[in-house]
């Protein structure tokens, strides 16, 4: 059993990315997994101010939910990132929050396994490189890190139309893997 921590960067409920994070969760679970999901739209998140006071303290000197999660984050054995595509990245959300986690920089963290669920009106798998690269210079930052496998939900244009295409299949048969 692995301990699956989904961080989900849409702010939209429900949408295309969210569906993604649901499928994954459910194919994790199926499989036996213990799966906690973070909802970064149920967190009021501030800049990091770049002060790197986390360095010394372990922990961030703001207070906006940040130092709530960096536990389960850094205890997790699998992180999911869910972003939808935004100008050709991860949402700016999801980038601050990687930009906050720099409290794990140095620590000795549990995790190994980053995966990558994506969505993006654009229909072509190139959408998704600036994300790519978003997450694996993040990724370079922790020793052992590694995207594990990305999801390509491309052609998802309208809200739940991600349901329609091969990745909500894929998301869940990719988490359905893990143990």
């Amino acid at each position: 059993m692995k301990n699956i921590v989904i961080i989900n960067s849409s702010l939209r409920r429900d949408g295309n990315s969210e569906l993604l994070a649901k499928q994954f969760e459910k194919g994790a679970t199926e499989a036996g997994n213990k799966v906690t999901v973070i909802n970064l739209r149920d967190m009021q998140l501030k800049y990091c101010l770049g002060c790197m006071a986390c360095l010394k303290l372990g922990r961030c000197v703001q207070s906006d939910g940040v130092n709530d999660v960096l536990g389960t984050v850094g205890g997790a054995d699998v992180v999911v990132l869910a972003t939808p595509i935004y100008y050709y990245s991860v949402c700016g959300q999801l980038k601050t929050f990687l930009d906050r986690m720099n409290p794990l920089y140095g620590r000795d963290n549990k995790f190994k396994d980053f995966y990558l669920l994506a969505t993006s009106a654009d229909a072509e798998r190139s959408a998704m490189d600036g994300a790519i690269h978003t997450v694996q210079g993040f990724l370079d930052c922790f020793e052992g890190a590694t995207l594990s496998g990305v999801v390509y939900g491309v052609g998802a244009d309208e809200k739940g139309s991600v349901k329609g295409t091969p990745a909500f299949v894929e998301a869940y048969e990719m988490a359905k893997k893990i143990s």
